[in-house]
């Protein structure tokens, strides 16, 4: 007997990785997209309201803004029997309490990238910061597309922080300043962010182990937003079985 689809509804449906996510879950078995919807001024075909798409879905697919994240999380918590998928990058503390609290009721994956390969990758990152000696400088650099709008990427601070826990220290006590002017050399132990903003660029990360005498980078490029798309179908598909909490895409993917 076959299983119900996971009936998906689509948040920010008229944006890119909204588009995204319909044309993935297209001729799949396991879901069906039953609802799409847009900013409350938004006029498209199939487009509804977002209480009418809470009440059309098990799964809400969100990568829109951060206080759009935010006021769903609290929309979907208040209403019950749905889950959510998120994809929003830049919350504020208020906005990420605000989604915490919503996960006290459904669940809820939030992260920063949906990508399998970026999710192998921040192991692997941690695992080198942890296994190098202190004295190799660790340098994250980011590309995305000119129309992304937080910096540095949520991907490059997810992977700042793997490289924070495998030194057994806080990102927020060794990340380095933007670099402007006469910076005066770099401090030891600290972590820095590289950004470029250009053209079309879906996704390049890089994390840098510069030693003395030799670098080691560990990268992930990213062709296709297909990619991020399909991790957070098999998100959806995870969380529509899952109790209240606030999950990532390691827990996911059972890598912890």
């Amino acid at each position: 007997m076959t299983a119900n689809p996971v009936r998906i509804a689509v948040a920010g449906a008229l944006g890119r990785m909204g588009q995204a996510v319909e044309r993935t879950a297209e001729g799949r078995a396991d879901v069906a997209v039953t609802a799409c919807f847009d900013r409350p001024d938004a006029d498209g075909p199939g487009l509804v309201s977002q209480a009418e798409a809470l009440s059309m879905a098990d799964v809400v697919i969100d990568f829109t803004v951060p206080e759009a994240s935010a006021a769903l999380a609290e929309a979907a918590a208040g209403r019950g029997g749905v889950a959510l998928v998120i994809g929003s990058t830049g919350l504020s503390q208020d906005q990420s309490r605000r989604i915490q609290q919503a996960a006290q009721r459904i669940p809820i994956v939030l992260s920063g990238n949906y990508s399998l390969g970026v999710n192998m990758l921040l192991g692997l990152v941690e695992r080198a910061a942890r296994s190098l000696p202190d004295d190799f400088d660790i340098e994250v650099f980011e590309a995305h597309h000119r129309r992304k709008v937080d910096a540095p990427s949520g991907t490059a601070l997810m992977l700042g922080e793997a490289a924070a826990r495998g030194r057994g220290v806080a990102l927020s006590d060794v990340r380095a300043a933007p670099r402007e002017g006469m910076t005066g050399p770099r401090t030891a132990g600290e972590i820095g962010f590289s950004v470029v903003r250009g053209g079309g660029i879906i996704g390049e990360h890089q994390v840098l182990f510069a030693g003395d005498e030799e670098v080691l980078t560990l990268s992930h490029s990213a062709s296709d937003r297909g990619l991020f798309a399909r991790g957070a179908i098999a998100a959806a598909v995870w969380a529509a079985g899952q109790p209240p909490g606030l999950y990532d895409m390691q827990n996911v993917l059972g890598l912890k």
